[in-house]
């Protein structure tokens, strides 16, 4: 049976500038695992942007895990829709690589946060699966736990450049970000506009 996993997460930071950022999130400190990011195509239809591109990620594979998987590098599809008009933005995602020892189909809308229109609200979908006879449920609670892990890192990171390429709307971010390791980078930010 596929795991499935739903979350919401909240940037603060408008719409404009999360999909302007969302083509500049590698590199950022929690993305080491990113090697490589390549896009294959993008067209504009009926004012609509399509895009697919290639990552390339490493993700350490537990002990027991090294018997399935030979190397721990993997390729990722990700295909994304841009729409300008009813300001959202919507990508796909999932492995081409080991899909028979897990295969993680991820979905996340990007829109207008409605309770505040100056931030945007990332709706997040996945659905985890394997196929080894056995250790499937193993696998996909270990797929579920990692894939929980690498949102936190995901969200650290993005925002960590959008705070980079908008400063003045970083410094005007929720304290209560501090809890996620924003405040110092805010408060730098912050210090070198004054200078």
């Amino acid at each position: 049976m596929v795991k499935y996993y739903e979350s919401s997460t909240i940037f603060q930071f408008n719409w404009n500038q999360v999909a302007y950022g969302f083509w500049q999130r590698y590199p950022n400190p929690n993305s080491s695992h990113v090697l490589t990011e390549d896009t294959i195509s993008r067209k504009v239809k009926n004012g609509i942007l399509y895009s697919t591109r290639l990552l390339t990620k490493t993700n350490r594979v537990p002990k027991w895990g090294e018997r399935f998987v030979s190397k721990n590098i993997v390729k990722i599809i990700e295909e994304s829709i841009v729409d300008p008009k009813t300001k959202t933005l919507t990508t796909y995602t999932r492995n081409l690589g080991y899909t028979k020892v897990m295969s993680i189909v991820e979905k996340v809308v990007y829109k207008v946060c409605e309770e505040n229109s100056n931030w945007t609200v990332a709706k997040r979908s996945a659905w985890i699966d394997s196929q080894v006879f056995g250790f499937s449920r193993a696998i996909q609670a270990f797929g579920l736990d990692r894939f929980k892990k690498n949102c936190t890192l995901m969200y650290n990171g993005f925002n960590y450049v959008l705070a980079h390429l908008f400063p003045h709307t970083a410094q005007y971010m929720n304290p209560s970000l501090s809890q996620m390791g924003f405040a110092h980078l805010v408060k730098e930010i912050h210090i070198k506009n004054q200078y």
